[in-house]
């Protein structure tokens, strides 16, 4: 799952309450402590200050909830899950879309256009002072909502939480393309196989140029030996389409050979008492490595820094009996394992 990235540019607000002078200044207070914090990247200290100034409002009869989200995404950006996990849920439950209309008009004598408040703007109507009366409404956050908090929880390994919180997001938003990767991943993450690898091949069938879902399918098909010829051409496509795809050059090569120690269990089994179909094993065994070795060939080239590409192609190059390249990649083994220490 990608890393968690948030950020918004949070506007400073300014509030009013004439006849509660301990209040307001209470608000202020809390703003400026709020947006100092924020606006330092101090997040953890921003967000319980967005949570009092929403406290403070909703006490004087102004449920704000703008400010629960800042406080929701300050909580996310220091990294605290479960705080942010909460108050993203209560948003998403509460119907709260982050939609605000502004209220503006202009004023005759000056020429200035002006923001009111509803009831002042519906008021200034009446009145010839103000002409060109508009109003403009912000946009949706919700599906920022639902893609943050499945985030939120596919990190917190909430896999379960995170199918049905997503399910419920595209039941909304049912082209939203971060909700559809998202529940891929929370279907591997709960257990769900089967519709892991049916949202995978959704993606593909709308994106074919994917390297990375067909990489996904790959790993699954593998699991199956029944899928195993299905799982290299997905790998195959991986490599296509991103040449440099290293870990899907090592899965080919793994899911070529395939199950080898038992291969090797049964030719030691059958060479004293049925040496000739040993033989046939051992045969076949080399055909199989020598199907790998232009994967592995293609791994090391695409890892020639990886201990694991280094040590397999050696191998293959044993089975296959080219002991000049066994000599390179035991000289290039040593020196990695040198590295190492």
């Amino acid at each position: 799952m990608k890393k968690l990235i948030l950020g918004m540019a949070i506007v400073a607000s300014a509030f009013v309450f004439g006849q509660k002078g301990d209040v307001n200044a209470q608000l202020q207070a809390a703003n400026k402590a709020a947006m100092d914090a924020y606006n330092a990247k101090n997040y953890a200290v921003a967000a319980p200050k967005f949570v009092e100034i929403y406290d403070l409002l909703k006490a004087n009869g102004q449920d704000n909830k703008i400010y629960m989200y800042y406080a929701g995404l300050s909580h996310a950006l220091a990294n605290n899950s479960d705080a942010a996990i909460k108050i993203y849920t209560d948003l998403i439950n509460s119907g709260f879309t982050g939609v605000e209309t502004t209220y503006t008009a202009k004023e005759k004598k000056s020429g200035q256009v002006v923001t009111l408040d509803k009831a002042t703007w519906e008021l200034m109507k009446k009145t010839s002072d103000y002409s060109d009366f508009k109003t403009e409404q912000s946009k949706s956050i919700e599906p920022d909502l639902y893609e943050t908090l499945a985030t939120l929880l596919l990190n917190a390994k909430k896999g379960n939480e995170a199918v049905a919180l997503i399910e419920k997001g595209l039941a909304k938003y049912p082209n939203n393309a971060k909700l559809k990767e998202a529940q891929s991943t929370a279907y591997l993450q709960s257990g769900n196989t089967d519709k892991f690898v049916a949202t995978l091949k959704e993606q593909l069938a709308k994106n074919p140029t994917d390297p990375t879902n067909w990489y996904n399918l790959g790993v699954m098909q593998s699991k199956n030996p029944a899928t195993t010829a299905d799982a290299i051409e997905s790998f195959k496509k991986a490599v296509e389409l991103k040449p440099t795809f290293s870990e899907a050059y090592q899965n080919l090569v793994y899911t070529t050979i395939g199950d080898d120690a038992k291969i090797v269990a049964d030719i030691n089994a059958l060479r004293k008492d049925k040496p000739d179909e040993a033989s046939k094993l051992i045969d076949t065994r080399r055909e199989t490595f020598a199907k790998a070795l232009p994967y592995a060939e293609a791994w090391y080239k695409a890892a020639p820094e990886s201990l694991d590409a280094v040590t397999t192609l050696k191998e293959i190059y044993v089975v296959t009996k080219n002991m000049d390249k066994v000599k390179e990649m035991k000289a290039k083994e040593a020196e990695l394992s040198a590295k190492a220490k």
